[in-house]
């Protein structure tokens, strides 16, 4: 008989976190997700993909409901034909904008989600027409989010993405510590440790788990979120569930070999 895997532990033959080309930033068919996760030895591949409301922006990354629609019948297409080598979940992630949280409620409740993902992808700033994305790679955003002080930006998000868990109903919150990610030099200070304690103990209430995204390895080598905040999860005793965030097929189960080695150990998280 296999040994238990520790609570701590997220599985590793699981990837949670995987978009498809529907969201208008990934490439290639979801079959060939499927088919990786299958080549990587995975039990299970979770598509997750992007859910907004309200956001005014130029770029458009996130799906209508009728591409939710089309993701629904080719992901249940995928589960029936490929069933007896993998298992299929279809998921989202649901980003929060203030103001706009019954609508999401709404969308949500339309449909059957194996997971949702919550996060905050987008805020508006005063004087601006437009959201800034925080996690874009655009000169532009990053320039916007210098002119108006990433620390103020980072406060902000946090706030934004703990009324995010306190309204909707997820299963994890992903990505937690990427907001700003392509901006140099970004840090967090003691008031945003602060501020994820909190958001932590509100995860911890809701019966939620915090993803560990390994696409942070590619960006900062070392996952979203941090080894501060892991240990700051787990003496939560909040689990954790993997995910890549992968936006082309070659991404799936990206340095799950690797990531054992990043995870501290329940004794590290002690006070």
């Amino acid at each position: 008989m296999p040994a238990k895997r520790p609570r701590y532990l997220p599985d590793l033959l699981c990837d949670s976190h995987v978009h498809t080309r529907f969201c208008g930033h990934a490439t290639g068919e979801m079959e060939k997700y499927v088919q990786a996760a299958i080549s990587h030895g995975l039990r299970k591949i979770v598509f997750l993909e992007h859910m907004e409301e309200g956001i005014l922006t130029q770029a458009k990354t996130w799906l209508s409901e009728e591409d939710f629609d089309r993701y629904f019948v080719e992901g249940r297409r995928l589960a029936e034909q490929y069933g007896s080598q993998i298992e299929i979940g279809l998921g989202v992630e649901c980003g929060y904008n203030e103001g706009h949280g019954e609508a999401l409620l709404t969308r949500l409740g339309k449909r059957q989600w194996d997971r949702i993902g919550i996060s905050c992808h987008f805020i508006k700033l005063p004087g601006v027409p437009e959201h800034l994305n925080m996690f874009s790679k655009q000169a532009e955003n990053i320039d916007l989010a210098r002119r108006f002080g990433p620390e103020r930006i980072l406060d902000r998000y946090l706030a934004l993405l703990h009324q995010a868990i306190r309204q909707l109903p997820g299963t994890f919150v992903c990505h937690l510590d990427a907001a700003l990610r392509r901006v140099p030099g970004i840090t967090l200070t003691a008031g945003h440790y602060r501020m994820i304690d909190e958001l932590l103990r509100t995860v911890k209430e809701k019966g939620m788990a915090l993803e560990l995204n390994t696409s942070g390895l590619d960006m900062r080598g070392e996952p979203f979120p941090t080894r501060r905040i892991l240990s700051m999860a787990l003496a939560c005793d909040i689990p954790m569930v993997l995910g890549s965030d992968a936006h082309k097929p070659a991404d799936v189960a990206r340095h799950f070999a690797d990531i054992a080695g990043f995870i501290p150990s329940p004794l590290e998280s002690c006070p």
